[in-house]
């Protein structure tokens, strides 16, 4: 079943340090919607307080965090460790999309590495922590992060970007709008 807290330890916020993945789960709230999961890498995830995580989002082939949250708000961030101590963290509450331009991208956007290819920042508002045992975790020893979407986002440009996020990140795969703006 794990253990609950209702906001993020010190102890918690070490183990989500240590981890090189991530993953993002958000839905929308349609029966028939589906239900998106998205893992993260490359050292963009950032807890800012007891109760306020964020993380910064590269362009991808989809927007379906910034959608569903848009809808409704509901976020899930689950964090297992691959190494030698078993263990799963999930991070449960409101989700919102952060832009460029905005007065809350000039207080969010300094916790982070900006990239040309950063499309927004995801904020969440933290309302419940469950962590339970990762016994059914495989150990993989972790290598290096990729650069196929730095080499990508260079080889396309700032014009290229933007196209590709008008071409495939304004709605969601169910016909959902995201909020998202020009890079």
């Amino acid at each position: 079943m794990g253990k609950f807290n209702n906001s993020i330890t010190l102890a918690h916020k070490e183990f989500i340090n240590k981890q090189h993945l991530f993953f993002v789960a958000t839905a929308p709230l349609s029966n028939s919607g589906r239900v998106n999961l998205s893992p993260k890498g490359l050292d963009c995830f950032r807890v800012l307080s007891e109760q306020k995580v964020a993380y910064a989002d590269l362009i991808s082939s989809g927007n379906e965090t910034s959608a569903h949250t848009l809808e409704n708000g509901r976020i899930t961030f689950m964090f297992c460790s691959f190494d030698k101590v078993p263990n799963i963290l999930r991070l449960y509450g409101k989700g919102f999309t952060v832009l460029r331009g905005s007065e809350e991208w000039e207080l969010y956007a300094p916790n982070f590495t900006i990239y040309p290819s950063t499309r927004q920042i995801i904020v969440a508002d933290i309302n419940l922590v469950q962590t339970s045992c990762g016994f059914g975790i495989p150990l993989f020893e972790y290598k290096s992060e990729r650069d196929t979407h730095f080499i990508w986002a260079e080889k396309i440009g700032a014009d290229g970007l933007n196209e590709y996020i008008q071409d495939n990140n304004l709605k969601s795969l169910d016909g959902l709008p995201t909020n998202i703006g020009q890079l």
